[in-house]
């Protein structure tokens, strides 16, 4: 699955998935563009880890929140690297909380942090991937929420659902550009924003009780995004991929 020639964006790329997804792809060849949130305190420390591997690998800070932000980000990119073949497109925000008691602003800020930003950064890039001329790879993290209605997690849910629909919508319009559109769907996956949520030996804890006897790692997400990004995945649109050890079928 050689990226060789390639250069990829992928967006909250400083740690968790987004970094796991950017060592995938770089230790297959590609040039990856890691943006992170202003202030970062992961970003260059990703840089430099995929520097150390022999890849090549460039850092932007910029707030993908935001139309402004996404377009600045974009632009920057466009100043450093010839064009953008692929898009990780991972950008969220979740605050768990009981429905009951849920405030609508964070309601409203989950929704748009994870669904809307996902628009804007991906219908950036597809407008200039359509414009080369020369096809593309877009991929969407999304989550098992998006088809288990987890408790406490009715924002994040009702994004991750709507992500994966518009993926889907996405994919058949950009079909004529030859433009591939696909969504990954992690399970529990051990990142440090979920350390921080549940505590590793938690985490471990329940790791155990999972099919696949573990959590998910960010290498794996990294692995299917490389797959999804590679040639061998052309023929591949409008997919939703769920890379979850099991999690759908674990015991209640």
């Amino acid at each position: 699955m050689s990226l060789q020639g390639k250069t990829a964006l992928l967006t909250g790329a400083g740690r968790g998935i987004g970094r796991g997804c950017a060592l995938a792809l770089a230790r297959r060849g590609a040039t990856v563009v890691l943006n992170d949130r202003p202030n970062s305190p992961d970003l260059a420390a990703a840089v430099a880890e995929i520097e150390s591997l022999g890849g090549r690998a460039l850092a932007l800070e910029a707030d993908v929140f935001s139309r402004a932000g996404c377009d600045s980000l974009l632009r920057r990119s466009l100043e450093q690297v010839e064009g953008v073949d692929i898009l990780v497109s991972n950008p969220a925000y979740s605050v768990r909380g009981r429905f009951l008691d849920y405030a609508p602003d964070i309601f409203e800020q989950v929704i748009h942090a994870t669904l809307v930003a996902g628009f804007h950064m991906s219908q950036l890039v597809a407008r200039h991937m359509a414009a080369r001329g020369q096809g593309g790879k877009i991929i969407y993290i999304s989550s098992v929420h998006a088809s288990m209605p987890l408790q406490n997690a009715v924002a994040y849910n009702a994004a991750k659902a709507g992500l994966n629909h518009m993926a889907l919508s996405i994919a058949r319009e950009l079909i004529s550009h030859k433009i591939n559109v696909n969504v990954i769907e992690p399970g529990w996956i051990d990142t440090p924003g979920e350390r921080e949520s549940f505590g590793a030996e938690y985490m471990a804890e329940q790791g155990r009780t999972l099919p696949w006897g573990r959590l998910g790692s960010p290498a794996d997400i990294g692995n299917a995004a490389a797959f999804l990004a590679s040639a061998e995945a052309d023929y591949i649109t409008g997919t939703i991929m769920r890379v979850d050890g099991g999690y759908m079928h674990k015991d209640a």
